[in-house]
């Protein structure tokens, strides 16, 4: 590992042009999605893990920078896994003067109860991690619920419910929680995971593993993201056009009549926009980066509301 204090200048410099493009990607997201509006309380899910750990910083910087104000408060759930280290988190938090929550509840052993042994419990265990967090939020007056999704774990999403549901879904970068009372945003939404681990090696965040449970790691998004990880490396830009598709969509070159109504489609005598042309090779042109603004635009991360 690395500290930042033995860096070369030029290394320096390399981590300077990545967490500027951390911030960069996580406010244009917030901008965007409006995930954070003037007088809003964002409660900051955080698991110990290198998103959630970066999530906060970054956070913490466009609250100083942002021209509105806005409250955070870390919450952590301390799940009472075996060997889970509940020194750590707090630790780290009061040495940074952060706001926070650790609320205890013991789901380790309803998971370990209703789980047979050898199954994945991460199904079962995150149902119960979101009522906890959905609950704490109505009790701290959160106005929204921030997540430390990032841009492949969109991706990830998407292609599993495709190979294995059937769906053309995704994960948002902000929705209604399905209790319907909360608002969940994932300010990560346009960062790229490697950008993220390299971070948080950087910065020496204390990680807490999410093997404690002794749970079997989710194989089919594991094969999802090792796919992904192979198309990085093999064809260089293919991650970055597949996380702009997430935002380029074409409801009339689908095929869900609930999303275009195909059945009372009829010709016109003027060009039909987004028509068929199906007997051209697809008009492919070289994406700009969503992320490619100025440093200045930072501090406009938020409009008022």
């Amino acid at each position: 590992m690395t500290r930042l204090e033995d860096l070369t200048a030029k290394q320096k410099y390399a981590f300077n042009k990545l967490q500027k493009r951390l911030r960069r990607c996580a406010g244009k997201a917030i901008d965007d999605f409006n995930m954070i509006e003037h007088g809003d309380k964002v409660m900051v899910c955080l698991s110990g893990g290198k998103d959630s750990y970066a999530m906060l910083d970054i956070l913490r910087y466009l609250q100083k920078v942002a021209p509105i104000q806005f409250e955070l408060v870390a919450v952590n759930l301390d799940q009472k896994q075996p060997g889970f280290p509940a020194h750590v988190l707090p630790a780290y938090l009061d040495s940074q003067g952060v706001d926070y929550k650790i609320v205890t509840e013991d789901t380790y052993s309803i998971v370990k109860e209703k789980i047979p042994e050898g199954k994945t419990t991460c199904s079962l265990c995150s149902r119960l991690r979101r009522g906890i967090l959905y609950r704490t939020a109505t009790e701290l007056g959160a106005t929204k619920i921030a997540l430390g999704h990032h841009r492949e774990d969109m991706l990830e999403t998407l292609f599993l419910n495709m190979f294995y549901g059937g769906k053309l879904k995704s994960m948002p970068p902000k929705l209604v929680s399905d209790d319907g009372k909360q608002m969940v945003i994932r300010p990560l939404a346009y960062c790229a995971e490697k950008d993220l681990a390299r971070y948080a090696e950087l910065m020496e965040f204390p990680i807490i593993p999410c093997n404690l449970c002794g749970s079997q790691e989710n194989l089919q998004r594991k094969v999802i993201k090792q796919m992904l990880q192979q198309w990085d490396k093999q064809y260089p830009g293919r991650i970055e056009n597949m996380a702009r598709a997430l935002q380029s969509v074409t409801p009339s070159h689908l095929a869900d009549p609930a999303l275009f109504n195909f059945a009372d489609l009829k010709t016109q005598e003027h060009p039909f926009e987004d028509g068929d042309i199906g007997f051209d090779q697809p008009d492919i042109r070289p994406p700009q980066n969503p992320v490619d603004i100025d440093e200045e635009q930072i501090v406009q991360i938020v409009q008022l509301s």
